[in-house]
């Protein structure tokens, strides 16, 4: 190992291209990941931004913002022992009119405003949720005010023909398609009213007095009421990124990227790593004839390919970490959790050693005859 490295520093012009290709996939696949992730916890906010443990709603619903409406009368059914008084959810496409003309969708969320509801978002503060229970009220994040038409507090606007007011304004709830817009139940119910039934509403959300009582409960609903959907909230965004991730076209093309990238990376450093191999050529031979197994040969080239495979995700990492904080100065989330790193270096480093394997064909080429031509 310690020669292969040494050899790796004498000849660093030499193999120079092969730790830079390795560096090159390593961010290509990090940053690809974390941007799929950042993008796709979007789709998800309504779930991770809220307490519900459980998540109850139409039968085979895929994502959160693709239920659909479900009977009130439903809420007998998680009378349960553990299981807190479970909440109404409204969740729904509706048609955004702006003040100056002109429409866009939106998704109205409604919930229940009290202090310890468990479908308000987290970035309502006690003082949002006050003005929110005035009724015909809303709260935007503030990167969708543009798509909106709106600009400041109490611009007023319609969602299906019934004019709202905007009375706050939260950071952090960036959308991916529509605007999520917040209310209260009794806003969401009238603005709603035209496309989810009386005595319906899109989701009943259930805490739990522990995450393994959630756990039971969901399988008993699945098993006892199969006409309608339970989920715990991880289990549900899970889903609803996965949703996203698999049947949209952003996500295939982000994830062809990704493998583009790894591709491109493996197919430079094997062609360096069997460039630098032919090129030590007389050195291998001299080693053999003087009786040094093959076998000892073909591992320094191993060693040498682990060493560009570390060197190459050394110099990745750095790269990645400004890229990423690069992205997010301009409003893009990129979700660098360890798994990304961990999965991109191992990723990238099976696929220099992969290129090591390709070298060895050379090593085998090899005679120490060739030193007398």
């Amino acid at each position: 190992m310690a020669y292969a490295l040494q050899t790796l520093w004498h000849e660093k012009t030499r193999y120079a291209a092969g730790i830079g290709a390795v560096a090159f996939s390593a961010v290509l696949i990090a940053l690809q990941v974390g941007l799929l992730l950042g993008l796709f916890e979007i789709t998800s906010i309504p779930v991770d931004h809220t307490s519900a443990d459980i998540w109850v709603g139409s039968k085979a619903v895929l994502s959160v913002d693709l239920g659909r409406a479900v009977p009130m009368s439903h809420l007998a059914r998680l009378d349960k022992p553990g299981v807190k008084m479970p909440e109404f959810l409204y969740l729904w496409f509706g048609n955004w009119t702006k003040p100056q003309g002109g429409t866009d969708l939106c998704m109205v969320v409604g919930s229940s405003l009290e202090p310890d509801a468990a479908g308000a978002a987290d970035v309502l503060t006690p003082e949002l949720r006050a003005a929110l229970s005035e009724p015909m009220t809303v709260v935007v994040d503030r990167s969708d005010l543009g798509k909106l038409g709106i600009s400041e507090i109490d611009d007023r606007a319609k969602i299906n023909g019934h004019e709202v007011r905007l009375v706050g304004i939260v950071d952090g709830l960036r959308s991916l398609a529509a605007p999520w817009v917040f209310c209260s139940l009794t806003t969401a119910r009238t603005v709603l009213s035209g496309v989810i039934p009386n005595e319906h509403v899109s989701y009943l959300l259930v805490r739990c007095e522990s995450d393994q009582r959630a756990r039971e409960v969901v399988e008993d609903l699945r098993r006892d009421y199969p006409d309608m959907s339970a989920r715990t909230a991880d289990e549900f965004s899970l889903q609803s990124r996965w949703y996203w991730l698999t049947r949209t076209k952003a996500g295939v093309a982000l994830g062809y990227a990704a493998l583009l990238g790894l591709l491109v990376g493996a197919l430079i450093t094997a062609q360096t790593l069997f460039s630098a191999t032919m090129a030590s050529a007389k050195e291998f031979a001299t080693l053999l004839a003087l009786g040094i197994p093959r076998r000892k040969i073909y591992g320094m080239v191993m060693a040498q390919s682990f060493w560009v495979g570390v060197l190459g995700v050394l110099i990745a990492l750095p790269v990645v970490w400004g890229l990423a904080k690069g992205a997010e100065a301009g409003g893009v989330k990129v979700d660098l959790r360890w798994q990304v790193l961990t999965g991109a270096a191992v990723l990238t480093q099976l696929t220099a050693l992969a290129a090591g394997v390709f070298a060895l064909r050379s090593v085998r080429q090899i005679e120490p005859m060739s030193l007398l031509r």
